[in-house]
Protein backbone atom coordinates (compact mmCIF):
# COMPACT_ATOMS: atom_id res chain seq x y z
CA UNK A 1 0.00 0.00 0.00
CA UNK A 2 2.80 2.41 0.83
CA UNK A 3 4.43 1.67 -2.30
CA UNK A 4 1.11 2.50 -3.96
CA UNK A 5 0.98 5.76 -2.22
CA UNK A 6 4.59 7.03 -3.34
CA UNK A 7 4.56 5.66 -6.88
CA UNK A 8 0.81 7.61 -7.49
CA UNK A 9 2.01 10.53 -5.90
CA UNK A 10 5.28 11.21 -7.65
CA UNK A 11 3.57 10.46 -11.30
CA UNK A 12 0.39 12.60 -10.28
CA UNK A 13 2.77 15.41 -9.34
CA UNK A 14 4.25 14.85 -12.78
CA UNK A 15 1.10 14.79 -14.39
CA UNK A 16 -0.67 17.98 -12.68
CA UNK A 17 2.65 19.82 -13.43
CA UNK A 18 2.12 18.83 -17.35
CA UNK A 19 -1.06 20.62 -17.21
CA UNK A 20 -0.16 23.73 -15.43
CA UNK A 21 2.45 23.64 -18.25
CA UNK A 22 0.09 23.26 -20.81
CA UNK A 23 -2.54 25.09 -19.12
CA UNK A 24 -0.14 27.76 -19.01
CA UNK A 25 1.14 27.94 -22.91
CA UNK A 26 -2.99 27.58 -23.80
CA UNK A 27 -3.95 30.91 -21.46
CA UNK A 28 -1.53 32.73 -23.45
CA UNK A 29 -3.98 32.75 -26.64
CA UNK A 30 -7.32 31.01 -25.39
CA UNK A 31 -8.05 33.85 -22.42
CA UNK A 32 -7.57 30.51 -19.93
CA UNK A 33 -7.95 27.19 -20.83
CA UNK A 34 -11.99 27.54 -19.80
CA UNK A 35 -13.11 25.48 -23.09
CA UNK A 36 -15.07 22.15 -21.88
CA UNK A 37 -13.86 20.92 -25.16
CA UNK A 38 -10.34 21.04 -24.72
CA UNK A 39 -10.23 20.19 -21.04
CA UNK A 40 -9.53 16.82 -21.99
CA UNK A 41 -7.26 17.44 -24.56
CA UNK A 42 -5.58 19.50 -21.97
CA UNK A 43 -5.23 16.99 -19.17
CA UNK A 44 -4.51 14.24 -21.50
CA UNK A 45 -1.39 15.87 -23.21
CA UNK A 46 -0.34 17.57 -19.29
CA UNK A 47 0.52 13.75 -19.03
CA UNK A 48 3.22 13.86 -21.35
CA UNK A 49 4.44 17.18 -20.89
CA UNK A 50 5.19 16.51 -17.87
CA UNK A 51 6.65 13.04 -18.32
CA UNK A 52 9.24 15.23 -20.77
CA UNK A 53 9.20 18.01 -18.44
CA UNK A 54 10.90 15.72 -15.42
CA UNK A 55 13.34 14.01 -17.32
CA UNK A 56 15.27 17.93 -18.54
CA UNK A 57 15.22 18.46 -14.93
CA UNK A 58 16.94 15.25 -14.08
CA UNK A 59 18.95 16.07 -16.94
CA UNK A 60 20.22 19.35 -15.41
CA UNK A 61 20.68 18.08 -11.95
CA UNK A 62 23.33 15.27 -13.40
CA UNK A 63 24.58 18.47 -15.36
CA UNK A 64 25.12 20.33 -12.03
CA UNK A 65 26.88 16.93 -10.54
CA UNK A 66 23.67 17.13 -8.37
CA UNK A 67 22.71 13.63 -6.63
CA UNK A 68 19.15 12.29 -7.69
CA UNK A 69 16.86 12.05 -4.76
CA UNK A 70 13.21 12.37 -4.34
CA UNK A 71 13.55 15.76 -3.02
CA UNK A 72 15.84 17.43 -5.52
CA UNK A 73 13.45 16.65 -7.95
CA UNK A 74 10.01 16.75 -6.58
CA UNK A 75 10.36 20.34 -4.39
CA UNK A 76 11.23 21.84 -7.26
CA UNK A 77 8.20 20.25 -9.57
CA UNK A 78 5.85 20.90 -6.65
CA UNK A 79 6.04 25.13 -6.06
CA UNK A 80 6.24 25.43 -9.91
CA UNK A 81 3.23 23.23 -9.91
CA UNK A 82 1.42 25.30 -7.47
CA UNK A 83 2.84 28.79 -8.67
CA UNK A 84 1.40 27.80 -11.79
CA UNK A 85 -1.76 26.84 -10.83
CA UNK A 86 -2.35 29.55 -8.35
CA UNK A 87 -1.81 31.87 -11.63
CA UNK A 88 -4.25 29.94 -13.61
CA UNK A 89 -6.92 29.72 -11.16
CA UNK A 90 -7.29 33.79 -10.71
CA UNK A 91 -7.74 34.15 -14.54
CA UNK A 92 -10.49 31.10 -14.50
CA UNK A 93 -12.15 33.00 -11.77
CA UNK A 94 -11.86 36.14 -13.58
CA UNK A 95 -13.22 34.75 -16.86
CA UNK A 96 -17.01 34.42 -17.34
CA UNK A 97 -17.17 31.44 -19.16
CA UNK A 98 -19.03 31.29 -23.08
CA UNK A 99 -19.75 29.04 -25.30
CA UNK A 100 -17.46 26.21 -26.82
CA UNK A 101 -16.94 24.83 -30.57
CA UNK A 102 -16.72 22.29 -29.35
CA UNK A 103 -19.56 21.55 -27.13
CA UNK A 104 -22.73 20.12 -28.33
CA UNK A 105 -26.45 19.40 -27.85
CA UNK A 106 -27.61 17.02 -25.45
CA UNK A 107 -26.84 13.64 -26.31
CA UNK A 108 -30.17 11.24 -27.52
CA UNK A 109 -30.74 8.00 -25.64
CA UNK A 110 -28.97 6.01 -27.96
CA UNK A 111 -25.92 8.12 -27.90
CA UNK A 112 -25.18 7.97 -24.19
CA UNK A 113 -25.91 4.57 -24.06
CA UNK A 114 -22.92 4.21 -26.56
CA UNK A 115 -21.19 6.91 -24.71
CA UNK A 116 -21.16 5.35 -21.64
CA UNK A 117 -20.48 1.45 -22.95
CA UNK A 118 -17.17 2.14 -24.12
CA UNK A 119 -16.28 4.48 -21.47
CA UNK A 120 -16.74 1.06 -19.55
CA UNK A 121 -14.99 -1.25 -21.88
CA UNK A 122 -11.78 1.76 -21.81
CA UNK A 123 -12.02 1.31 -18.04
CA UNK A 124 -12.13 -2.12 -17.64
CA UNK A 125 -9.55 -2.48 -20.38
CA UNK A 126 -7.00 -0.44 -18.05
CA UNK A 127 -8.20 -2.08 -15.39
CA UNK A 128 -6.35 -4.91 -16.56
CA UNK A 129 -3.46 -3.68 -17.95
CA UNK A 130 -2.77 -2.14 -14.94
CA UNK A 131 -2.67 -5.63 -13.13
CA UNK A 132 -0.16 -7.21 -15.89
CA UNK A 133 1.91 -3.89 -15.33
CA UNK A 134 2.30 -4.23 -11.56
CA UNK A 135 2.45 -8.00 -11.50
CA UNK A 136 4.62 -8.81 -14.53
CA UNK A 137 8.78 -8.39 -13.69
CA UNK A 138 10.93 -6.47 -16.99
CA UNK A 139 9.92 -8.21 -20.17
CA UNK A 140 13.68 -9.18 -22.27
CA UNK A 141 14.84 -8.32 -25.02
CA UNK A 142 15.18 -4.88 -25.57
CA UNK A 143 13.69 -3.91 -22.68
CA UNK A 144 15.93 -5.80 -20.60
CA UNK A 145 19.04 -5.16 -22.81
CA UNK A 146 18.80 -1.58 -24.14
CA UNK A 147 16.72 0.83 -22.09
CA UNK A 148 16.76 -0.68 -18.16
CA UNK A 149 20.26 -1.38 -18.13
CA UNK A 150 20.58 2.94 -18.37
CA UNK A 151 18.09 3.50 -15.55
CA UNK A 152 19.17 0.45 -13.20
CA UNK A 153 22.85 2.40 -13.28
CA UNK A 154 21.70 5.80 -12.92
CA UNK A 155 19.35 5.04 -10.41
CA UNK A 156 22.27 2.81 -8.50
CA UNK A 157 24.82 6.02 -8.87
CA UNK A 158 21.96 8.84 -8.44
CA UNK A 159 23.52 11.05 -11.71
CA UNK A 160 23.78 10.12 -15.88
CA UNK A 161 27.08 8.79 -16.93
CA UNK A 162 28.07 7.68 -20.46
CA UNK A 163 27.55 4.41 -21.72
CA UNK A 164 29.74 2.83 -24.61
CA UNK A 165 29.81 -0.01 -26.97
CA UNK A 166 31.69 -2.77 -26.68
CA UNK A 167 34.96 -2.32 -27.98
CA UNK A 168 35.68 1.04 -25.84
CA UNK A 169 34.82 -1.16 -22.74
CA UNK A 170 37.09 -3.80 -23.53
CA UNK A 171 39.79 -0.88 -24.32
CA UNK A 172 39.04 0.37 -20.70
CA UNK A 173 39.46 -2.60 -19.39
CA UNK A 174 35.38 -2.60 -18.09
CA UNK A 175 36.09 0.56 -16.64
CA UNK A 176 33.07 2.38 -18.36
CA UNK A 177 29.18 1.30 -18.73
CA UNK A 178 27.92 -0.67 -21.67
CA UNK A 179 24.58 -2.09 -23.01
CA UNK A 180 23.10 -3.23 -26.55
CA UNK A 181 22.40 0.51 -28.13
CA UNK A 182 24.92 2.75 -25.72
CA UNK A 183 23.41 5.97 -27.99
CA UNK A 184 19.82 5.65 -27.33
CA UNK A 185 18.43 8.41 -25.76
CA UNK A 186 17.76 8.76 -22.05
CA UNK A 187 14.00 10.13 -21.59
CA UNK A 188 12.65 6.18 -20.93
CA UNK A 189 15.16 5.37 -18.64
CA UNK A 190 14.73 8.54 -16.69
CA UNK A 191 10.72 7.84 -16.22
CA UNK A 192 12.21 4.32 -14.52
CA UNK A 193 14.75 5.91 -12.70
CA UNK A 194 12.18 8.72 -11.25
CA UNK A 195 9.44 6.03 -10.28
CA UNK A 196 12.13 4.23 -8.24
CA UNK A 197 13.62 7.14 -6.85
CA UNK A 198 9.77 7.48 -5.77
CA UNK A 199 9.55 3.95 -4.66
CA UNK A 200 12.95 4.25 -2.73
CA UNK A 201 13.90 0.72 -3.91
CA UNK A 202 14.68 -0.90 -7.45
CA UNK A 203 11.66 -2.26 -8.81
CA UNK A 204 11.64 -3.59 -12.33
CA UNK A 205 7.74 -4.42 -12.44
CA UNK A 206 6.50 -0.92 -10.42
CA UNK A 207 8.93 0.99 -12.13
CA UNK A 208 7.07 0.75 -15.61
CA UNK A 209 3.92 2.32 -14.25
CA UNK A 210 4.50 5.34 -17.01
CA UNK A 211 3.62 3.05 -19.65
CA UNK A 212 0.29 2.29 -18.46
CA UNK A 213 -0.39 5.93 -17.86
CA UNK A 214 0.62 6.89 -21.23
CA UNK A 215 -2.15 4.73 -22.69
CA UNK A 216 -4.28 6.50 -20.46
CA UNK A 217 -3.64 9.44 -20.89
CA UNK A 218 -3.19 8.97 -24.77
CA UNK A 219 -7.31 7.85 -24.42
CA UNK A 220 -7.99 11.41 -23.36
CA UNK A 221 -6.08 13.28 -25.42
CA UNK A 222 -7.53 11.44 -28.20
CA UNK A 223 -10.99 11.79 -27.08
CA UNK A 224 -10.35 15.63 -25.74
CA UNK A 225 -8.48 16.41 -29.56
CA UNK A 226 -11.25 15.18 -31.41
CA UNK A 227 -14.39 17.14 -29.40
CA UNK A 228 -12.01 20.53 -29.74
CA UNK A 229 -12.34 19.81 -33.47
CA UNK A 230 -16.29 19.73 -33.45
CA UNK A 231 -16.86 15.94 -33.60
CA UNK A 232 -20.02 14.78 -30.79
CA UNK A 233 -19.18 12.91 -27.24
CA UNK A 234 -20.00 9.51 -29.41
CA UNK A 235 -17.74 10.44 -32.09
CA UNK A 236 -14.79 11.13 -29.94
CA UNK A 237 -15.44 8.58 -27.23
CA UNK A 238 -15.22 5.96 -30.86
CA UNK A 239 -12.23 7.61 -31.40
CA UNK A 240 -10.26 7.20 -28.38
CA UNK A 241 -11.71 3.47 -27.91
CA UNK A 242 -9.76 2.95 -31.53
CA UNK A 243 -6.38 4.39 -30.38
CA UNK A 244 -7.11 2.57 -27.43
CA UNK A 245 -7.51 -0.72 -28.11
CA UNK A 246 -4.98 -1.42 -30.85
CA UNK A 247 -3.65 -5.10 -30.04
CA UNK A 248 -0.27 -4.05 -29.87
CA UNK A 249 -0.28 -1.28 -28.20
CA UNK A 250 -1.89 -3.17 -25.11
CA UNK A 251 0.80 -5.11 -25.94
CA UNK A 252 3.23 -2.62 -25.36
CA UNK A 253 1.46 -1.38 -22.14
CA UNK A 254 1.42 -4.90 -20.14
CA UNK A 255 4.93 -5.60 -21.63
CA UNK A 256 6.52 -2.35 -20.74
CA UNK A 257 9.77 -0.91 -21.20
CA UNK A 258 10.06 -0.64 -24.56
CA UNK A 259 10.08 2.95 -26.11
CA UNK A 260 7.98 1.99 -28.86
CA UNK A 261 4.83 3.51 -27.51
CA UNK A 262 6.10 6.47 -26.26
CA UNK A 263 7.18 6.86 -29.08
CA UNK A 264 4.34 6.57 -30.74
CA UNK A 265 1.83 8.32 -28.42
CA UNK A 266 4.21 11.74 -28.65
CA UNK A 267 4.45 11.60 -32.24
CA UNK A 268 0.93 11.39 -32.64
CA UNK A 269 -0.22 14.39 -29.89
CA UNK A 270 2.63 16.46 -31.59
CA UNK A 271 1.33 15.96 -35.34
CA UNK A 272 -2.02 17.09 -33.76
CA UNK A 273 -0.85 19.64 -31.89
CA UNK A 274 0.73 20.87 -35.28
CA UNK A 275 -2.54 20.40 -37.16
CA UNK A 276 -4.45 22.07 -34.44
CA UNK A 277 -2.45 25.32 -34.66
CA UNK A 278 -2.75 25.49 -38.75
CA UNK A 279 -6.31 25.64 -37.96
CA UNK A 280 -6.07 28.12 -34.69
CA UNK A 281 -2.74 29.92 -35.07
CA UNK A 282 -2.78 30.32 -31.59
CA UNK A 283 0.96 30.29 -29.68
CA UNK A 284 -0.17 27.82 -27.23
CA UNK A 285 -0.68 25.05 -29.76
CA UNK A 286 2.88 26.07 -31.76
CA UNK A 287 4.47 25.74 -28.49
CA UNK A 288 2.97 22.59 -27.32
CA UNK A 289 3.22 20.65 -31.07
CA UNK A 290 7.02 22.08 -30.75
CA UNK A 291 7.74 20.75 -27.14
CA UNK A 292 5.93 17.21 -27.81
CA UNK A 293 8.08 17.10 -31.67
CA UNK A 294 11.65 18.03 -29.72
CA UNK A 295 10.29 15.21 -26.80
CA UNK A 296 9.93 12.83 -29.97
CA UNK A 297 14.23 13.08 -30.60
CA UNK A 298 14.82 12.24 -27.42
CA UNK A 299 13.29 8.89 -27.13
CA UNK A 300 13.85 7.14 -29.84
CA UNK A 301 16.83 7.71 -33.11
CA UNK A 302 14.02 7.84 -35.25
CA UNK A 303 12.36 10.21 -33.58
CA UNK A 304 14.32 12.90 -35.65
CA UNK A 305 12.65 11.59 -38.58
CA UNK A 306 9.49 11.31 -37.34
CA UNK A 307 9.50 15.03 -36.16
CA UNK A 308 10.73 16.10 -39.71
CA UNK A 309 7.20 14.16 -41.39
CA UNK A 310 5.76 17.12 -39.28
CA UNK A 311 7.25 19.84 -41.92
CA UNK A 312 4.74 19.11 -45.26
CA UNK A 313 1.41 19.57 -43.14
CA UNK A 314 2.97 22.93 -41.66
CA UNK A 315 4.30 24.11 -45.06
CA UNK A 316 0.93 23.05 -46.78
CA UNK A 317 -0.68 25.32 -44.24
CA UNK A 318 1.86 28.29 -44.03
CA UNK A 319 2.16 28.48 -48.03
CA UNK A 320 -1.61 27.03 -49.15
CA UNK A 321 -0.87 28.39 -52.54
CA UNK A 322 3.10 27.69 -52.86
CA UNK A 323 3.05 24.47 -50.34
CA UNK A 324 1.95 22.04 -52.59
CA UNK A 325 4.59 22.61 -54.97
CA UNK A 326 7.13 23.30 -52.43
CA UNK A 327 6.39 19.35 -50.73
CA UNK A 328 6.46 17.72 -54.07
CA UNK A 329 9.47 19.25 -54.86
CA UNK A 330 11.30 18.61 -51.65
CA UNK A 331 10.14 14.61 -51.68
CA UNK A 332 11.22 14.35 -54.91
CA UNK A 333 14.31 15.79 -53.97
CA UNK A 334 14.70 13.65 -50.69
CA UNK A 335 13.70 10.14 -52.78
CA UNK A 336 16.77 11.16 -55.42
CA UNK A 337 19.21 11.75 -52.56
CA UNK A 338 17.86 8.88 -51.13
CA UNK A 339 18.84 6.87 -54.83
CA UNK A 340 21.92 8.09 -54.73
CA UNK A 341 23.05 7.66 -51.23
CA UNK A 342 21.87 4.18 -51.99
CA UNK A 343 24.45 3.09 -54.20
CA UNK A 344 27.55 3.54 -51.12
CA UNK A 345 25.66 1.77 -48.45
CA UNK A 346 25.96 4.60 -46.41
CA UNK A 347 24.62 4.47 -42.72
CA UNK A 348 21.93 6.53 -41.54
CA UNK A 349 20.61 6.78 -37.70
CA UNK A 350 21.68 3.34 -37.64
CA UNK A 351 20.15 1.59 -40.46
CA UNK A 352 21.97 0.54 -43.99
CA UNK A 353 20.87 2.16 -47.12
CA UNK A 354 20.71 -0.05 -49.87
CA UNK A 355 18.57 -0.02 -52.97
CA UNK A 356 16.47 -3.01 -53.55
CA UNK A 357 13.51 -3.57 -55.77
CA UNK A 358 12.84 -7.00 -53.90
CA UNK A 359 11.63 -5.67 -50.04
CA UNK A 360 9.38 -8.55 -48.42
CA UNK A 361 6.18 -7.44 -49.57
CA UNK A 362 4.27 -10.92 -48.39
CA UNK A 363 5.39 -10.13 -44.90
CA UNK A 364 4.32 -6.59 -45.10
CA UNK A 365 0.79 -7.40 -46.44
CA UNK A 366 0.93 -10.44 -43.66
CA UNK A 367 1.60 -7.78 -40.88
CA UNK A 368 -0.72 -4.92 -41.71
CA UNK A 369 -3.61 -6.91 -42.89
CA UNK A 370 -3.82 -10.27 -42.11
CA UNK A 371 -2.53 -10.90 -38.37
CA UNK A 372 -4.02 -9.63 -35.22
CA UNK A 373 -1.97 -7.23 -34.20
CA UNK A 374 -3.91 -3.88 -35.79
CA UNK A 375 -8.02 -5.26 -35.72
CA UNK A 376 -8.82 -4.03 -39.01
CA UNK A 377 -6.90 -0.85 -38.94
CA UNK A 378 -5.20 -0.66 -42.38
CA UNK A 379 -8.15 -1.55 -43.85
CA UNK A 380 -10.39 0.87 -42.07
CA UNK A 381 -8.20 3.71 -42.77
CA UNK A 382 -7.88 2.83 -46.76
CA UNK A 383 -11.93 2.73 -46.70
CA UNK A 384 -11.97 6.17 -45.12
CA UNK A 385 -9.47 7.61 -47.49
CA UNK A 386 -11.89 6.20 -50.55
CA UNK A 387 -15.51 6.73 -49.21
CA UNK A 388 -14.34 10.39 -47.85
CA UNK A 389 -11.67 11.69 -50.47
CA UNK A 390 -13.24 14.71 -50.47
CA UNK A 391 -12.77 15.85 -47.36
CA UNK A 392 -9.01 14.92 -48.19
CA UNK A 393 -8.91 18.06 -50.11
CA UNK A 394 -10.29 20.10 -47.37
CA UNK A 395 -8.09 22.58 -46.57
CA UNK A 396 -8.97 22.73 -42.71
CA UNK A 397 -7.69 18.51 -43.23
CA UNK A 398 -5.12 18.88 -45.78
CA UNK A 399 -1.87 19.43 -42.92
CA UNK A 400 -3.22 16.55 -41.15
CA UNK A 401 -3.31 14.23 -44.28
CA UNK A 402 0.42 15.31 -45.31
CA UNK A 403 1.91 14.77 -42.00
CA UNK A 404 0.16 10.90 -42.03
CA UNK A 405 1.49 10.69 -45.89
CA UNK A 406 4.86 11.82 -44.97
CA UNK A 407 4.58 8.95 -42.11
CA UNK A 408 3.57 6.37 -44.38
CA UNK A 409 6.19 7.47 -46.79
CA UNK A 410 9.43 7.45 -44.16
CA UNK A 411 7.88 3.35 -43.48
CA UNK A 412 8.12 2.97 -46.62
CA UNK A 413 12.01 3.44 -47.11
CA UNK A 414 12.65 2.11 -44.28
CA UNK A 415 11.50 -1.25 -45.04
CA UNK A 416 12.51 -0.88 -49.07
CA UNK A 417 15.78 0.93 -48.74
CA UNK A 418 17.68 0.10 -45.45
CA UNK A 419 18.57 -3.51 -43.84
CA UNK A 420 15.25 -3.17 -41.66
CA UNK A 421 13.87 -5.27 -44.28
CA UNK A 422 15.92 -8.23 -43.17
CA UNK A 423 14.04 -8.15 -40.07
CA UNK A 424 10.55 -8.02 -41.58
CA UNK A 425 9.73 -11.53 -41.83
CA UNK A 426 10.00 -11.82 -38.21
CA UNK A 427 7.57 -9.59 -37.97
CA UNK A 428 9.09 -7.71 -34.98
CA UNK A 429 10.63 -4.54 -36.50
CA UNK A 430 8.44 -3.67 -38.83
CA UNK A 431 4.88 -4.01 -36.39
CA UNK A 432 6.79 -1.43 -34.05
CA UNK A 433 7.88 0.87 -35.98
CA UNK A 434 4.45 0.79 -37.50
CA UNK A 435 2.89 1.29 -34.20
CA UNK A 436 5.11 4.52 -33.87
CA UNK A 437 2.30 5.47 -36.78
CA UNK A 438 -1.27 3.91 -35.77
CA UNK A 439 -2.48 6.40 -33.02
CA UNK A 440 -2.45 9.20 -35.57
CA UNK A 441 -4.22 7.00 -38.15
CA UNK A 442 -6.60 6.27 -35.89
CA UNK A 443 -7.40 9.70 -35.05
CA UNK A 444 -7.13 10.93 -38.66
CA UNK A 445 -9.79 8.40 -40.31
CA UNK A 446 -12.07 8.95 -37.02
CA UNK A 447 -12.08 12.76 -38.11
CA UNK A 448 -12.50 12.71 -41.76
CA UNK A 449 -15.36 10.28 -41.12
CA UNK A 450 -17.00 12.13 -38.78
CA UNK A 451 -16.65 15.37 -40.94
CA UNK A 452 -17.77 13.31 -43.98
CA UNK A 453 -21.05 12.48 -42.12
CA UNK A 454 -21.45 15.79 -40.24
CA UNK A 455 -21.78 17.18 -44.37
CA UNK A 456 -23.79 14.27 -45.35
CA UNK A 457 -27.34 15.23 -46.46
CA UNK A 458 -29.78 16.17 -43.71
CA UNK A 459 -31.62 12.57 -42.64
CA UNK A 460 -28.46 10.73 -42.90
CA UNK A 461 -26.93 9.22 -39.79
CA UNK A 462 -25.09 11.42 -37.89
CA UNK A 463 -25.00 10.15 -34.59
CA UNK A 464 -21.41 9.59 -34.38
CA UNK A 465 -20.33 13.32 -35.05
CA UNK A 466 -23.36 14.94 -33.45
CA UNK A 467 -22.49 18.40 -32.61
Amino acid sequence: MIDALRLTAAWALVWLFGIALVGMTMATSHARPRLRADAAWIVGCGFFVGAFGVTLWMRALSLVDLRFSLLAVALPLALATLAMGAYLRRGIRRHTPGASPGESAAMTRVERALWAALGAWLALRFVLLLLEVIWTPLYPWDAWIQWATKARVWYALGHLVPFGRSEAWFAANGAMWFDASPNYPATVPLWQVWSSLALGRWDDALMNLPWWLTGVALALAIYGALRGAGVGPPGAMIGAWLASSLPLANVHVALAGYADLPMAVYYALAAIAAWRWTRSRAIGDAVLAATLAIACVTIKTPGIVWALTLVPGVVLAVMPRRGPRIVLIGIALALFALLVLAQTHPVVLGYRLHLDFAPAWMALLDSFFLLGNWHLLWYAVIAAAIVQWRELRDPDVVALSATLGAGLLFLAVVFAFTNARDWVAEQTTINRAALHLAPLAAFWMTLIVARGLRRAPSGAPIAECAS
